[in-house]
């Protein structure tokens, strides 16, 4: 156990979410879909044959990410025409969450200050998103309200021209339809935002993501996490979170067999700690071994602390008295006597 725990009261902890197949079912995008008539079964198919057909032709894409492209083409090409990041987020209301959400997070959130309290230790609990689907509509749903931060892919409405700098006034004119890419996440660049987590840049911008801050200094230690996702493409951040002290947890539709195996087969691997079922009502499985995972990280800190302030901390001086003395004589080594002649 190390010796150089904080010995602050307050301690942060945080559950960090995928989104698509890990709090709703399928991808985010169905009512975006649906609402402009897209057929998205036909969609993603397309999404998956772009990087062979893009390979024959020299050019490489990224498979997480070149569906962002697509939709754009959709936008320009008129299936989305008009889609703006306004319509997302409304469309973001429409998105349906697995059984107990968004109201778990809640629950966590207060069991987590509970267990604190009961070991005289203030802890907070915050949840964040992070996705490679669409920021403005998980920011539209019905969990926004329930997290943190949310990390995800956004778009441009209106790029700022060339020579922009060199103009005295800008146009405001009202935002259009999305027409280019502003932030692009991949499985590999989610890293990054536990990082950004782990560290406090996403509370403080003066941070740089890139700074060499001590393991202390940092604001959410990465013992004090837990990364939740559905599977193998969540690999890079399992694997970031485990080595360095957190905890993994893959979660499956029940209905289906292939993700059961799947979770199975990451847990085999040593790529999680454990996985359940992605039902969080309160007596389901998985909220069940979440909080138990949560008490064990308070519980951990309780007695870190613990343990700091026995190996840190000096006794503090005091009045010897009378009897002191004598005790102390009582039990001070013996010598012999001997003669200098």
């Amino acid at each position: 156990m190390s010796n150089t725990a904080p010995l602050c009261s307050r301690h942060i902890l945080a559950c960090v979410w995928d989104f698509d197949k890990t709090l709703i079912p399928g991808y985010m995008q169905a009512p975006l879909f649906k609402a402009y008539g897209v057929n998205e079964t036909a969609f993603w198919e397309e999404v998956n044959r772009l990087p062979e057909l893009y390979a024959r032709k020299g050019i490489h894409v990224s498979k997480d990410t070149v569906y962002l492209n697509h939709l754009l083409s959709y936008v320009k090409n008129g299936p989305l025409r008009g889609l703006s990041n306004k319509r997302l987020r409304e469309l973001g209301a429409e998105i349906n969450f697995f059984p107990g959400l968004p109201e778990f997070f809640g629950l966590l959130r207060e069991h987590a200050a509970k267990v604190g309290e009961s070991l005289k230790l203030e802890v907070v609990l915050e949840h964040y998103i992070i996705s490679t689907g669409l920021a403005e509509m998980v920011r539209g749903s019905r969990i926004a309200s329930h997290v943190e931060g949310v990390f995800g892919c956004e778009f441009i409405e209106q790029p700022l021209p060339p020579g922009y700098a060199r103009q005295e006034e800008l146009s405001l004119s009202d935002p259009g339809e999305i027409s280019q890419i502003g932030v692009m996440v991949d499985n590999t660049i989610k890293t990054r935002f536990i990082f950004e987590i782990n560290k406090g840049t996403n509370k403080n911008p003066g941070i740089d993501v890139n700074a060499v801050i001590t393991a202390t200094d940092r604001r959410i230690p990465f013992e004090n996490m837990i990364y939740i996702a559905d599977g193998p493409s969540d690999v890079p951040v399992f694997s970031l979170v485990r080595k360095n002290g957190g905890v993994a947890y893959a979660v499956y539709d029940e209905t289906s067999e292939a993700e059961f195996r799947q979770s199975d087969q990451l847990q085999a691997a040593g790529r999680v700690h454990g996985y359940g079922p992605s039902d969080y009502r309160q007596d389901a499985f998985t909220p069940r071994w979440l909080r138990k995972h949560i008490e064990d990280m308070i519980q951990g800190i309780a007695r870190g602390q613990e343990f700091a302030r026995n190996t840190r901390l000096g006794t503090p001086p005091r009045h010897l008295r009378d009897d002191d003395e004598t005790l102390a004589r009582r039990h001070a080594p013996r010598t012999e006597q001997t003669s200098l002649f």
